[in-house]
């Protein structure tokens, strides 16, 4: 039974072909390709309308030089997005509760923020490792604890994608085998536990929503510090 709740987390096989791919590329066949009519319909509206809000939402506090990833992080946030939500549904995988695959999407971006701080202002994202004022003695020791604070934000992005989806799917998979369990023994017990389960669901779907959003959003800070 224990390892049974982790089968979910295996990286789904075809005839031993993993199909990874096949998962990474589905939510970009389920996105409305844009229309050459003057008006679209309702969906398509609706997606512009979300897309322009967050960008606006999230180019904010960048400056000029930061505008230029207002791509790749509005795509970035409509790909994790899309990926947490649909992995709620039945007999689907979430390919991001695997931590090597957030890794690769938070040590790249990660890297890029610092490599543009070192090349456009050198000087100001290294005093990023000393704060001003620090006593002289305690200088070595700050910028040990900060050069370490800084090369762990790949780490903390990946892991904290990474433990708030497997263990909001691990929670719901035990309440939900609690309420199967139940269902001839204890009948309104088992109804209660279905509709715990019903509104940790939802709770699940607003917590999906809100890491796809934080991930980009930690990200854009850690631009607007190298920018």
């Amino acid at each position: 039974m224990t390892l049974s709740f982790f089968d979910q987390f295996e990286s789904p096989t075809l005839l031993g072909i993993p199909l990874m791919a096949m998962a990474l590329a589905l939510p970009w066949i389920l996105l409305p390709t844009p229309s050459s009519r003057w008006l679209g319909n309702r969906l398509l509206t609706l997606q512009n309308w979300f897309i322009n809000r967050f960008t606006q939402q999230l180019l904010l506090p960048l400056n000029l030089g930061g505008h230029k990833w207002a791509v790749l992080l509005t795509s970035l946030m409509i790909f994790l997005l899309t990926l947490n939500t649909l992995g709620l549904l039945p007999y689907t995988f979430t390919p991001t509760t695997q931590l090597s695959m957030n890794m690769g999407f938070a040590l790249p971006l990660w890297l890029a923020t610092v490599i543009i701080g070192m090349r456009t202002q050198p000087t100001n994202a290294l005093g990023h490792l000393l704060p001003e004022g620090t006593p002289t003695p305690l200088i070595p020791v700050l910028i040990i604890i900060e050069t370490i604070s800084l090369f762990i934000r790949p780490l903390a992005l990946g892991v904290r994608l990474t433990a708030n989806l497997t263990a909001g799917h691990l929670l719901m998979q035990l309440i939900a085998t609690a309420a199967f369990v139940l269902l001839p023994l204890m009948p309104t017990v088992a109804i209660l536990t279905g509709l715990l389960l019903f509104l940790l669901t939802l709770l699940e779907i607003a917590v999906a929503m809100i890491q796809a959003y934080v991930f980009v959003l930690l990200l854009s800070l850690y631009l607007q510090e190298n920018t």
